[in-house]
């Protein structure tokens, strides 16, 4: 969550879903690829991206590094929610289901169990199809840290 517009974080008190859309919104990578962060709080963190055609692999699936990328910056809003704005990832793994493809990515992460420094994070990867149709196709896990 920590992010190259560092005076953002520093002046935060308080966590709000307009204050994750805003620290998502300095990131540039998540600009690059669209996402938006729609739900966050009570230990949890929700973000989406549109699928294209410049995010998709070879194959016409979207590109693992980008599920990846989802599931890291949900991880990290969603401990985030319960450590406190200055937070960095510990780490995380992600088993890839089924290959992703539709409209819509989903990333809903919430907080499994957090302490003083540490929280550690589920995440469920969805794509959406035009129907709103959910797929689940990649689940992940990962630690958060406080800075």
């Amino acid at each position: 969550m920590l992010c190259s517009k560092w005076h953002i974080v520093r002046r935060v008190t308080e966590l709000t879903l307009e204050v994750a859309q805003k620290l998502l919104a300095a990131q540039p990578f998540s600009l690059l690829v669209g996402a938006r962060v729609t739900a966050f709080g009570d230990g949890g963190a929700t973000l989406e991206l549109d699928i294209r055609k410049d995010l998709q692999q070879q194959n016409g699936f979207l590109h693992g590094g980008v599920l990846a990328y989802a599931a890291d910056n949900a991880i990290t809003f969603a401990g985030g929610s319960a450590l406190g704005p200055e937070v960095l990832t510990g780490g995380f793994t992600i088993s890839y289901l089924r290959p992703a493809r539709g409209a819509i990515l989903r990333a809903e992460a919430k907080v499994a169990h957090s302490g003083r420094r540490q929280a550690t994070c589920t995440c469920e990867l969805t794509t959406l199809d035009d129907a709103g149709t959910p797929t689940l196709c990649a689940i992940a896990q990962g630690t958060v840290i406080a800075r």
